[in-house]
């Protein structure tokens, strides 16, 4: 038996992409960075890893498959990870193999170099990442892992800066797509984000140290204040309590994973001086103004789908109710399910509130529409719980294009929005309606009040518009057809 499952069905969302956290300047920072991984576990459910260093025992490390709360909140593994200084790193895979196998996989990496060790973990994807595997390997570089992030070390072990920082920002310039990267050496922690800020970086103040988490969330569980944004294109070094920054990269116009807000992040979160949460709410605010339909009651796929129910049943009047229960203890360490239960599909995970659904006209908001294999599943218990309608409310616009910045999606011929029109859609998930909010009015609820500017977008928005920021070369190479310009 597997000690790791996916789901024992297909939950037709997309995959998160990873967290990275950091600590510097705290007793027992090990401790300290699981906590934030813990709170970024969102991000990142397959593996976990955490560096540390102490003067006395040089860098230490630990790598394990599973939850944070399973593997980071044990002495015999925590004791192990002594020192004022440690980042970590949640994965859930878009590069490199998956399994138990792969523990070479798991982040973050460490490189010995002349001026001494250096661990990294990364939150994205490289676009070029094969290219410059293949140029490495040519070069005489030996690969212990599937990861496009190892392509990271090797570039710095090629650079010939005379310290660590300086050969982070000559590797970060060859690389290509998205990327948050936290980083150490013996006495600094470095974080860094890609000229366009695809993927999120925050710094944060504890003691008198310093954090770098994906989220702010991470920030909080640890205590520590938020001092503000790492910008797009931004490096900065900490050490002995100081914050430098350096701009390494030309500048770029930012543009921020909008699916951030939609559904990656917490909404207890900050992002861009945002609300996560209140992002959420007014999402399901537009979708009530562009998308109403006359009904009894609606309802939120559990979890993400909750803030744009709250925000669709405010604005239109329709009562909000809780018509769907989710498991809360239905994890991917469920047990190798027979075929009896594999067959129940959706239901290991969501329950129907009979009583409350029965006789209603409901309108069910979720966060996407990826394959619409489990949006087909949900519309049949609603209806065999007696729903006299149901209507579907989409918090995002059509999924029509993959991701190449850090996030799991299926090739573009499997995703719903690619094949098939609004209408059709909706006849193949067997729904009275279904309706998308627009790219539009996703910006507006993300506080872009004049919609989306297509000369100009301030977010990227791909997987909707298939308007790549970066061109994903390596995809390229391998027959994937961008969009052709309009």
């Amino acid at each position: 038996m597997r000690p790791f499952l996916s789901h024992p069905f297909d939950d037709d969302k997309l995959k998160e992409e990873c967290g990275v956290f950091g600590v510097i300047g705290v007793a027992d920072a090990a401790n300290f960075v699981a906590l934030g991984l813990h709170a970024l576990q969102h991000r990142g459910q397959e593996a976990g890893g955490i560096v540390s260093y102490h003067p006395e025992s040089g860098f230490n490390s630990a790598r394990r498959f599973g939850y944070v709360r399973d593997n980071f909140t044990k002495a015999d593994v925590m004791d192990t990870l002594p020192g004022e200084l440690a980042i970590g790193h949640v994965r859930y895979s878009t590069a490199g193999s998956k399994g138990a196998t792969a523990i070479r996989d798991v982040q973050p990496f460490f490189g010995e170099f002349s001026m001494g060790g250096a661990a990294i973990a990364h939150n994205g994807n490289l676009t070029n990442a094969a290219a410059l595997r293949r140029e490495l390997i040519e070069r005489g570089s030996i690969f212990q892992s599937s990861s496009d992030s190892e392509c990271i070390i090797h570039l710095m072990a090629r650079s010939i800066q005379k310290n660590i920082p300086e050969r982070i920002k000559d590797a970060l310039r060859r690389v290509e797509g998205a990327f948050s990267v936290v980083a150490m050496t013996r006495t600094k922690l470095i974080g860094v984000r890609d000229a366009l800020g695809v993927r999120p970086l925050v710094l944060g103040k504890v003691g008198d140290g310093y954090a770098l988490s994906s989220e702010t969330c991470g920030l909080d569980i640890i205590g520590a204040d938020f001092v503000r944004e790492i910008d797009p294109g931004e490096m900065v070094v900490i050490e002995d309590g100081k914050v430098n920054s350096f701009r390494p990269f030309a500048p770029a116009k930012s543009r921020f994973c909008i699916f951030e807000h939609v559904y990656f992040s917490r909404p207890d979160s900050i992002l861009g001086g945002r609300s996560v949460y209140e992002t959420r709410r007014q999402i399901g605010v537009e979708l009530a103004r562009e998308a109403p339909v006359e009904a009894d009651l609606v309802c939120p796929v559990p979890d993400s789908g909750t803030p744009a129910a709250i925000g669709y049943a405010a604005e239109s009047g329709i009562p909000f109710g809780l018509g769907i229960t989710r498991n809360q203890y239905m994890g991917r360490t469920f047990i190798e399910p027979t075929e009896s239960i594999r067959n129940m599909g959706v239901r290991l995970k969501l329950n129907v509130n009979r009583a409350l659904i029965k006789g209603k006209r409901v309108i069910l908001v979720d966060d996407s529409v990826v394959r619409g294999t489990t949006s087909r599943k949900i519309k049949d218990m609603i209806l065999e719980a007696g729903a006299a309608e149901v209507h579907f409310r989409i918090a995002s616009p059509p999924t029509a294009w993959p991701c190449f910045y850090g996030v799991d999606t299926p090739e573009r011929s499997k995703l719903l929005a690619a094949t098939m029109s609004e209408d059709e859609m909706r006849d193949w998930i067997g729904v009275d309606s279904l309706k998308f909010i627009s790219l539009n009015g996703l910006y507006r609820a993300a506080g872009e009040m004049n919609g989306r500017d297509p000369a100009s977008p301030a977010y990227c928005d791909a997987c909707f518009s298939g308007d790549y920021p970066v061109a994903p070369s390596d995809k390229i190479e391998e027959g994937f057809e961008m969009k052709a310009a309009q």
